[in-house]
């Protein structure tokens, strides 16, 4: 006696699997315009690279003989795949089944899917849809007991932060673990009109006295724009394809090095515009992401945190291929100051640059920090501290491009003033203690109450304190190290991200990365 009938059960297993919650939840999910688990699962993964583990975990019926009558599948999906030919690990929740609620999961599955990804050295990729595996108030009913929350293989969720590239899709409305899972990570994705993520949903909201929509409460306008969400896009297939151009920059592991990439753009490509980029009026904004750009190999700036601190761009690309990344000032808003929430904006990109080894360009126009009462509610000087902080902690390769202003303590953050100077000015440098807009009426105010015409004086004042800000001054002292000609920093910027190449090191930050 063979095995045949043992496989013919494991096959029957198999395709009930498949079926997930069923042709009725299945078609609720397509009228409700989403995809189901395994839909995304095979657009992320290259064709046929699926392994996938724990297909038959579930929940099975029998009937008095033993034999299997009914099977309902565990609404966690997980496995091994490639994306390009490169090993990964996926996790995709089924909401087909029960909402991807607590009844209907088995959390091994969930720690597995970290805990193999991380002892594996393999990036992971998360597809959240609903609670994710947390709590659900039938599930009382079914087993008649509470518990202690605990959060089952968090260790490995918060240890996959210092070791892996963790990038999570919300792909549906995701409410408390599901929207843990969702923000702790390395990059978090939201599709407009189909993701929505909260603490707790409408429902239970509205036990507090708020009725509100899934999407007036969580929608993409609220999380795009307080940080909780790095990217937005407009369909699931925009954010598998987005999740995918994430991890063509990222090493497999803090263990590897992040690959180059072949690129068609001349290192010595010179733009004549960036002459002219920046406004000798310094009233005047211009618009950093065309110098970006500019800068980069064409087409290689991924942004990621657009609607939040936006005073302060920060995102990967490429030079010469190689990925770096790029921090770069916004003066459409608060002319590139930095308030509480560009601070942590700018200290969460350090960490991710520091744990997957990028050398990092800091394309620098900052007046300092936000002043004013709203900045001091903030707490600007806390957040801001930490984003200093973090840039004095980072060990990885520095490059700053001075484009026009550097005033204070924010302004000092633009680099590691303790190492070598990697550091480039353009003509339009403008720095110092504080600004000189404002300030010389009154550092000069007994001398032009005494003026028989102060407002001459205050001319001749201005003319000579526009000569001693002359970036020129700073460089006679070598307190500017180089000042060069905008055209020429595409070619200065690719040679340094040459030369970190080799700078790069492999293993562990000194710290871990916090969400």
């Amino acid at each position: 006696m063979g095995w045949k009938k043992d496989i013919e059960e494991l096959k029957k297993r198999e395709s009930l699997a498949e079926q997930m919650g069923g042709r009725e939840k299945l078609q609720r999910q397509k009228d409700n315009k989403r995809l189901n688990a395994r839909e995304r699962i095979n657009i992320l993964l290259d064709k046929n690279s699926f392994h996938e583990i724990g297909k038959i975990a579930g929940k099975a019926e029998y009937n008095e003989k033993g034999e299997l009558i009914n099977f309902l599948p565990s609404n966690f999906i997980m496995g091994r795949g490639k994306i390009e030919g490169r090993n990964i690990v996926v996790g995709a929740d089924d909401f087909t089944v029960r909402g991807g609620a607590a009844d209907a999961s088995i959390a091994q599955k969930q720690i597995m899917a970290e805990q193999f990804a991380n002892e594996f050295q393999l990036p992971l990729i998360r597809l959240i849809e609903g609670t994710g595996g947390g709590g659900s108030v039938k599930s009382l009913d079914m087993d008649a007991r509470t518990y202690i929350p605990g959060n089952p293989g968090w260790n490995w969720v918060v240890e996959n932060l210092s070791t892996i590239p963790v990038i999570a899709l919300a792909l549906g409305p995701v409410a408390g673990l599901g929207a843990a899972r969702t923000v702790t990570s390395h990059f978090s994705i939201m599709v407009e009109g189909i993701s929505q993520m909260f603490v707790a949903g409408p429902p239970v909201v509205k036990r507090i006295g708020e009725d509100l929509s899934k999407e007036e409460l969580g929608g993409t306008k609220i999380h795009s724009k307080n940080g909780a969400i790095d990217i937005v896009v407009k369909s699931e297939n925009e954010a598998i394809t987005k999740a995918k151009e994430i991890l063509s920059y990222l090493p497999s592991s803090v263990y590897d090095l992040p690959p180059r990439s072949k690129s068609n753009d001349d290192p010595d490509r010179k733009d004549e515009w960036l002459i002219d980029a920046i406004p000798r009026n310094r009233r005047k904004v211009y618009n950093s992401r065309k110098i970006i750009n500019t800068l980069v190999d064409k087409g290689s700036f991924l942004e990621f945190g657009k609607y939040s601190g936006q005073s302060v761009i920060a995102g990967l690309a490429r030079l010469d291929g190689w990925p770096v990344g790029l921090l770069a000032s916004d003066p459409y808003f608060y002319g590139g100051g930095w308030t509480a929430e560009a601070s942590n904006k700018v200290t969460r990109f350090v960490d991710i640059a520091e744990t997957f080894h990028l050398p990092v360009v800091h394309l620098v126009d900052n007046p300092g920090f936000v002043i004013g009462l709203d900045a001091e509610k903030s707490a600007t000087i806390r957040h801001g501290s930490r984003a200093l902080t973090a840039v004095y902690q980072a060990s990885v390769p520095w490059c700053s491009v001075i484009i026009r202003k550097v005033f204070g303590v924010a302004g000092a953050a633009h680099m590691n003033a303790s190492r070598t100077h990697y550091r480039y000015a353009w003509p339009s440098g403008d720095w110092g203690s504080l600004p000189m807009e404002g300030g010389i009426e009154a550092a000069f105010k007994a001398d032009l109450e005494k003026s028989k015409n102060p407002e001459k004086l205050l001319e001749e004042i201005n003319e000579r304190m526009e000569k001693v800000r002359s970036p020129f001054r700073t460089a006679e002292s070598f307190l500017a190290e180089e000042i060069i000609d905008p055209r020429e920093t595409r070619r200065l910027i690719c040679e340094f991200a040459n030369l970190a190449a080799p700078l790069r090191k492999t293993g562990k930050s000194s710290f871990g990365l916090r969400p």
